[in-house]
């Protein structure tokens, strides 16, 4: 879809742009000739979990590290607000799309005000800065589905109606309702997109599905929580880059679009599926654990506004995206079993 918009020299800052997310959105914006600067808190990680980096001949790398198309720098919002506006006025983007947040849910109870921090408190900040900027035309800010809470009474359509229930989930609903905010007082361009569970090549090795496939491949024990009953809408990281170029370039300030397929499935039926897919066997690989405190039975998002407006469709099916992200950790075996696959928390 984005391949028909003319993205050529227009000017993206990605902030988180080593995330799983930011990294393949870096990747797509590049390859339609965009000026990208990314900023993240950390290093930039492994070349295998860049992809902006795969499929590139040597003098195209060349090129990206000499700061053609793409330029990186290192910076933690929560302590280098002033060197992170300092590229930005510098750069003078038209688009900014941001990726950064503190993730995980369980992890959220153990230190909630790290969540804050960085969710809202430093977001915050940012927002502040961003808004006396006139060059910046769009911002999307890259939310969750969690703000809703469980949707037990089905697929739901964009709205405020926040019922979040994990401290994860209170401080991202928080700083979403601060944007709002910022868009009503002072017209500041905000776009908000929240996403299904997006997946594909590159995602961090403690996610459910390539943690599922590296225990399944190397036949060690993994643990599936609650016995797998929740239900969640899986969606191939490119359809969400695909749908995330378009918003950022057409999307009315003020709106929040669902990005999402229109199937759900169990966790349980999903981690079968990948075991079956791998040949291997899931009574051998799996664990029944308890369930994680605060757990959302449902995320189902109705992704309609979006495909009647954008002619908007996935491209990938389930099947064919953990096809993908099985080779890709096969190709990356040996490296991934030194790697930790469980989260490694920091500020």
């Amino acid at each position: 879809m984005s391949s028909r918009l003319n993205l050529q020299n227009k000017r993206f800052l990605v902030i988180g742009s080593n995330s799983f997310s930011g990294s393949h959105f870096v990747n797509g914006l590049i390859n339609s000739s965009c000026n990208v600067v990314g900023i993240s808190r950390s290093s930039q990680p492994n070349v295998e979990f860049l992809p902006y980096l795969w499929s590139k001949s040597e003098n195209e790398k060349e090129n990206l590290s000499d700061g053609n198309l793409f330029n990186f720098y290192q910076y933690n919002l929560n302590t280098q607000l002033k060197e992170i506006m300092n590229v930005i006025d510098d750069f003078q983007p038209s688009y900014i799309v941001n990726f950064a947040a503190q993730g995980m849910v369980a992890q959220s109870w153990l230190n909630p005000t790290h969540w804050y921090k960085t969710n809202v408190v430093s977001q915050v900040a940012l927002h502040d800065e961003l808004r006396k900027k006139k060059f910046i035309k769009k911002y999307v800010h890259v939310t969750t589905p969690e703000v809703y809470g469980s949707t037990d009474l089905g697929w739901i359509k964009e709205n405020y109606n926040f019922a979040p229930s994990t401290p994860y989930a209170v401080s991202r609903a928080a700083c979403d309702l601060h944007l709002l905010s910022f868009f009503k007082a002072y017209d500041f361009p905000v776009v908000f997109t929240r996403a299904a569970n997006v997946y594909g090549p590159g995602q961090q090795l403690y996610r459910i599905i390539p943690r599922t496939l590296l225990s399944a491949l190397t036949n060690q024990k993994m643990e599936l929580h609650g016995a797998g009953i929740s239900e969640r809408s899986f969606i191939y990281i490119k359809d969400v880059v695909d749908a995330t170029i378009q918003i950022a370039i057409d999307a009315e300030p003020g709106t929040t679009w669902h990005i999402s397929t229109k199937e759900a499935l169990s966790i349980r039926n999903l981690v079968e599926n990948i075991i079956s897919q791998v040949g291997s066997d899931f009574d051998q690989i799996v664990e029944v654990g308890k369930e994680r405190l605060g757990k959302d039975q449902n995320y189902l998002l109705d992704s309609s506004k979006l495909r009647q407006k954008f002619n908007w469709k996935e491209n990938y099916t389930l099947k064919e995206g953990i096809s993908l992200t099985m080779d890709w950790v096969r190709s990356n075996l040996i490296l991934f079993e030194k790697l930790p696959w469980s989260y490694q928390h920091k500020l």
